[in-house]
């Protein structure tokens, strides 16, 4: 039985009420019902990529098609090594060439690369035009397509050129997952992990008992995780929409993870798996500033371990790592704020952390291949 669940994410405290709904469950991709009271010039934009597009696009057009919506599609190349400037432009220039107006939404047909792409379009375009979320990655359904993130990479610094945005509405069929290469669905399993340990240590114990299920893709048990993960998101997002505190400790992980990003070359390691090394990085540094014990390391190694991700960095020199990580978004006033944990299900942010104690953590580890 196909049942959709919903998630709303509450921005109320912002100048106008920008909140939207998260459409969770299997067989979404047709439900133009959902969609249509989003686009009412009957016209609009799919931004999609070479893998997807064989897969989804035409499912979706026909769909839209037979509701008298207008369409057409703009085909990316598909990784993370093109999210920059040179594809963001192949964006403006398919809007140019179809005239599209400020009332001509974009949707966003793919995972994360082509979610914040999309976002950052939509928010440069004429100023702004309305953008929807159809994520086709676990990752982007669990993480990138909530919260407003959108922008590129730079060659020094991921994701440094953006800008808060938020989307009119998330559609997410899990059936899309049953394409997903085995890579990504556990890249995506990463960020799950993630929010039960930052936020739920009941959800942490609910993913040990059941990694097998949500590696085998059984739709029941993969609906709960993402509706949960979009839950603790959303929750967190309506907090700080703008990441000025709380938010921010939905990076655990991704200092670390993005300076290996950074360091390998862009799409080398998919963006789970540098988060996946760097949230053990972060557990790690966490032992040494005695906020955790090792029984909670031992745990969350081997919960990584179960999914089939990387619990060690590449072996890049630590001088590297830190070159990289003085880069990351959450640096303040020269101080990398780090995401440590207190204990599973509890994290926090820490911008005083002992120079030693950090290169401990990177020496230790990092795999010696």
């Amino acid at each position: 039985m196909n049942v959709m669940e919903s998630v709303e994410v509450a921005l109320d405290t912002s100048p106008e009420n920008r909140g939207y709904t998260i459409h969770i469950g299997q067989a979404l991709l047709t439900r133009i019902d959902l969609l249509l009271p989003h686009l009412p010039g009957k016209k609009a934009a799919i931004v999609t990529n070479t893998t997807i597009a064989p897969l989804y696009l035409e499912k979706l057009r026909s769909a839209l098609t037979e509701q008298q919506v207008e369409t057409f599609a703009i085909i990316l190349p598909d990784g993370e090594q093109y999210k920059n400037w040179e594809t963001l432009n192949l964006i403006f220039d398919a809007l140019l060439k179809h005239r599209c107006e400020r009332k001509t939404p974009l949707i966003a047909l793919g995972g994360g690369v082509i979610g914040d792409l999309t976002g950052f379009a939509a928010a440069s375009y004429l100023r702004g035009v309305p953008f929807l979320q159809i994520p086709t990655t676990l990752l982007a359904q669990v993480d990138s397509s909530v919260g407003g993130k959108t922008g590129i990479n730079h060659p020094l610094g991921k994701n440094m050129i953006g800008a808060f945005y938020q989307p009119r509405l998330v559609l997410t069929d899990s059936a899309t997952l049953t394409t997903l290469p085995d890579r990504e669905l556990r890249a995506g399993i990463a960020e799950v992990i993630k929010y039960g340990l930052i936020h739920d240590a009941t959800f942490f114990d609910w993913l040990e008992h059941h990694i097998k299920q949500l590696l085998a893709r059984d739709p029941e048990t993969m609906n709960y995780a993402i509706r949960r993960s979009c839950e603790i998101k959303a929750e967190i997002v309506s907090l700080d929409e703008r990441e000025s505190g709380v938010r921010a400790l939905l990076n655990l992980g991704h200092t670390f993870g993005h300076a290996i990003e950074n360091a390998m070359g862009y799409g080398a390691w998919l963006h789970g798996e540098a988060v996946a090394a760097g949230t053990l990085m972060a557990a790690d540094l966490s032992l040494r500033l005695q906020r955790i014990t090792s029984q909670d390391i031992d745990r969350i190694r081997r919960l990584f371990e179960n999914a089939g991700l990387p619990t060690q960095g590449p072996d890049i020199a630590p001088e590297r790592y830190l070159e990289s990580m003085q880069l990351d978004k959450k640096v303040q006033d020269g101080a990398i704020r780090f995401i440590l944990l207190d204990r599973i299900g509890k994290a926090t942010l820490d911008n005083s952390v002992p120079a030693p104690l950090l290169l401990e953590t990177l020496s230790a580890c990092i795999a010696n291949v």
